[in-house]
């Protein structure tokens, strides 16, 4: 959907409302007024169809578990007992997983540079040395 910008004058308490109902949301000032915007449209449009319209869902706030499915809330609980060290491991344990996940490279997968002939040489004996 393309976005217009539009310019509108309202009063400096309004302001300060809007900004702090978008930081308790998590919001931009933008989509608060939208937000605002787009209910008095649906209300009015209700309003003047004698309330027969199809009425949109209520939009949630930003943060509210809204397509979660019971096993991810269950595990997002079990997430917020834990304590902030215990949180960090996790999360430190959780990076990790990849580099045991992902496949060595191959031998043939590798692009070597060696400064000097001699390097290469000390590589290649390292090479045939192992297992």
């Amino acid at each position: 959907m393309p976005l217009h910008r539009i310019t509108i004058t309202i009063p400096e308490s309004l302001v300060r409302e809007v900004d702090r109902l978008a930081r308790q949301l998590d919001r931009s000032r933008s989509w608060v007024v939208s937000d605002a915007v787009r209910r008095h449209v649906a209300a009015a449009a209700q309003a003047a169809s004698g309330g027969r319209s199809v009425r949109e869902p209520e939009s949630r706030p930003y943060g509210v578990a809204s397509g979660l499915g019971p096993s991810r809330q269950t595990q997002l609980k079990a997430d917020l007992t834990l304590t902030l060290e215990e949180r960090v491991k996790a999360a430190e344990q959780t990076a990790r997983v990849p580099d045991l996940v992902r496949p060595a490279p191959s031998r043939r997968d590798r692009i070597l540079f060696f400064d000097s002939y001699e390097d290469y040489l000390d590589w290649k004996r390292r090479e045939d040395l192992r297992p």
